[in-house]
């Protein structure tokens, strides 16, 4: 059987965190998966932040001439926290409106370490492709084992039946970024009904 053929992914959205953490490999990471997008013709779509994990990630593409959009909610601007040396820097009113528009611009979804804030909106993502709103790939870029006790929990839901395996095996998984992408760039969507229904269980 030959290899799944590559999904043309134009833009990746990625989610992390306003904050470089505690460990210099998160920084690293960011780094290596900018440099990456930006050298395999990939745009960045991120939340157009110029600290922590959100600035490096951008920096890493855009020194690389790759194309970076940044969506950022106006009450956050105000605070100057945006960057303004992207190819593009989109303002919106709300954070539901910068969600909405990050995951229309982006062809798949990828989550760095992170706080709260990246935590919601990569489950937001990976809720919608449960619930068949969309097909587009979703990852964790899972640095120093930071997602192995998300990666814990949703196995734990998929035991207590909250979560199917078929659906949990939609969100791929890798601590290297290359290895990452070409998961996301041979995804297939799995169709299976969300719910479960205990009439049909033995």
């Amino acid at each position: 059987m030959g290899k799944t053929p590559a999904v043309k992914l134009n833009r990746i959205c990625v989610y992390c965190g306003s904050s470089p953490g505690g460990d210099p490999e998160y920084a690293q990471a960011a780094e290596s998966l900018g440099t990456l997008l930006a050298d395999s013709g990939i745009g960045l779509v991120y939340g157009g932040g110029n600290v922590g994990l959100m600035h490096l990630v951008a920096e890493a593409a855009l020194a690389k001439k790759g194309e970076v959009i940044g969506v950022i909610p106006h009450s956050l601007e105000q605070k100057e926290l945006a960057h303004r040396g992207l190819t593009e820097l989109l303002v919106v009113k709300s954070m539901h409106e910068r969600k909405q528009k990050m995951a229309d611009l982006a062809d798949a979804f990828i989550a760095l370490p992170g706080g709260i804030g990246t935590l919601e909106e990569i489950i937001e993502v990976f809720t919608w492709l449960q619930l068949d709103f969309h097909e587009k790939p979703i990852g964790l870029l899972n640095v120093c084992g930071f997602y192995d006790q998300l990666l814990e929990f949703l196995h734990h839901m998929v035991k207590q039946k909250f979560l199917k395996d078929e659906q949990l095996e939609m969100l791929q998984v890798s601590s290297d970024p290359i290895a990452l992408l070409d998961k996301l760039q041979t995804f297939i969507p799995v169709k299976t009904a969300k719910w479960f229904d205990r009439r049909n269980e033995t």
